[in-house]
């Protein structure tokens, strides 16, 4: 497959005290897995939630599999699945009898068994859905997202509130589907999931796509290639002095700082230097290379969880 799943030009949504969508354009191509990142409030699922059919936007054109969702919304929506943060179901159903009734609304549909099995819950074909785990639940949502072999596929925060197993099993599923030739657009909080993840992503915020790559690239933008990290017993304490001694700018984080640094070999010892002349009580220094998530406080200035 070639070409893109997704065009979106000029999207813009107006809420009476936000506006949510201001002005977005994205692509993403057939066969990639596509992450969106974003604060909480930067129009993520405004976003998703526009381009899969749910919410009507003010302006902007889509693009969806060549069809223009304005006026091919039935041609679009057999061929997506869609995977929201929360899924509804009737307390009495089973997964297999959730699959069966989801499948008999598209001409074009997996069968239950197939999914089930995809998604490891065999042992649970004919429980009610009720019974199940969160992570079990999420793949069911996730299942029912597959039911009519979708081409793209929609994922809105997939794995919040998971354990860590229950996020690295989902993590096996999508890029399975990806092997699959299918295109995969998501929404996360978790940095380090999108870097096992995504082929490229766009970090969102205040309804605009503020800067688009792969994550690699994205952290190369940075121009910061080092991160150094001093750790305290508690809260990390006001670093004014150690600022005014170092000349190094300090960001405050829980019980650390983070110090952005382009040439650790020579600043590692400048930094214990200023460190000891002005009393500092770190526990521990570490270092390491850029990751995404500096990226995303670089160009958000706030963390995700916010």
């Amino acid at each position: 497959m070639t070409g893109y799943a997704l065009k979106v030009r000029g999207l813009r949504k107006q809420y009476p005290k936000v506006l949510a969508v201001d002005g977005v354009d994205m692509e993403v191509r057939c066969g990639e897995v596509f992450g969106l990142l974003g604060p909480n409030g930067a129009g993520k699922t405004t976003t998703l939630e526009i381009i899969e059919g749910l919410t009507e936007p003010d302006a902007g054109e889509i693009e969806i599999l060549g069809f223009d969702l304005r006026t091919q919304g039935r041609e679009i929506r057999s061929r997506i699945g869609v995977q929201l943060q929360s899924t509804s179901l009737f307390n009495k159903i089973t997964p297999r009898e959730a699959l069966e009734l989801y499948g008999g609304y598209y001409p074009k549909r997996r069968s239950a068994q197939e999914l089930l099995e995809r998604v490891q819950l065999i042992d649970k074909a004919d429980a009610y859905h009720t019974t199940l785990s969160g992570g079990q639940q999420q793949r069911l949502a996730l299942a029912l997202a597959l039911v009519n072999d979708p081409e793209l596929v929609f994922l809105d925060e997939p794995t919040t509130g998971l354990d860590p197993q229950a996020r690295r099993s989902l993590w096996d599923i999508v890029r399975s589907m990806k092997q699959e030739g299918r295109t995969v657009i998501l929404t996360t909080h978790y940095m380090d999931e999108a870097e096992a993840l995504c082929d490229r992503l766009a970090i969102m915020d205040h309804g605009r796509i503020l800067t688009t790559g792969t994550p690699s690239e994205l952290i190369a933008q940075m121009g910061l290639p080092s991160v150094v990290e001093l750790f305290f017993e508690g809260a990390a304490p006001d670093a004014a002095a150690f600022t005014a001694q170092s000349g190094l700018a300090v960001d405050r984080r829980g019980d650390r700082w983070e110090l952005a640094v382009t040439d650790p070999k020579t600043t590692l010892p400048s930094i214990l230097d200023s460190a000891e002349a002005c009393r500092v009580p770190f526990e521990q220094i570490h270092m390491r290379r850029a990751t995404l998530e500096d990226v995303f406080l670089h160009r958000t200035g706030r963390s995700l969880r916010e």
